[in-house]
């Protein structure tokens, strides 16, 4: 009798071991799936289209589309680099800081279309309380008649978290009116998902040039 009491009691305990602890192997494994699934940085995309505006010129549209996932870079471009030219890059993410902030991007990728190369540059962006810079660089080795140069740079002040205004450059070959770095004003309302902008280049010049912007985030 005392040996099956004793044995019961064994049994028992055994029991209300395996029951306080049955679960936690379950517990531990959601919590590292949740904590698993937060790691994992997720996709943010968007595509602009630039409706350019040279006076006396025929206009045409530059499209812009990105994708970026962590620390991955992947964007296209079209009528960048010239009429009819098609761009495609890679880059590497990069940022520091907090209230005053720089994103820092380098990017390699190919031009094929109108313009046949490899092409190297970067995006950067720095982004203070009411105040940001923003500057996107390419060059071009084989463009014709010799390597290019590209950029296009924007000096924004942010009175709104919705209005930038600002400068803006750009140095380019479309379209080709003789120079070499077309400067000019702009300003630009930002939505959740949606922004339009109005540049305004060369505002003084009889070689004006009007771009009307909108860009969609996802």
């Amino acid at each position: 009798m005392q040996a099956r009491g004793m044995a019961a009691r064994l049994a028992a305990h055994w029991l209300v071991l395996a029951a306080a602890t049955a679960p936690l192997p379950l517990c531990a494994a959601e919590d590292s799936a949740a904590s698993a699934a937060a790691e994992v940085p997720a996709w943010s995309s968007g595509v602009s289209a630039y409706l350019n505006m040279p006076r006396g010129s025929e206009a045409y549209v530059t499209g812009i589309a990105i994708a970026k996932r962590g620390t991955l870079h992947l964007e296209a471009r079209s009528n960048y680099e010239g009429m009819d030219a098609y761009s495609f890059f890679v880059g590497y993410n990069l940022g520091w800081g907090d209230a005053l902030r720089l994103d820092f991007t380098p990017i390699l990728g190919v031009v094929t279309g109108s313009t046949r190369s490899v092409v190297g540059g970067f995006e950067a962006t720095l982004t203070g309380r009411y105040a940001d810079a923003y500057v996107e660089f390419e060059y071009v080795p084989d463009a014709e008649p010799s390597g290019y140069a590209y950029a296009w740079s924007e000096l924004a002040w942010r009175p709104r978290d919705w209005l930038r205004l600002g400068l803006a450059a750009q140095r380019t070959r479309v379209p080709d009116n003789g120079r070499s770095l077309q400067r000019g004003v702009f300003a630009q309302i930002k939505g959740k998902h949606v922004s339009g902008a109005v540049y305004w280049f060369n505002p003084a010049a009889h070689d004006q040039i009007a771009v009307v912007s909108i860009g969609l985030s996802f």
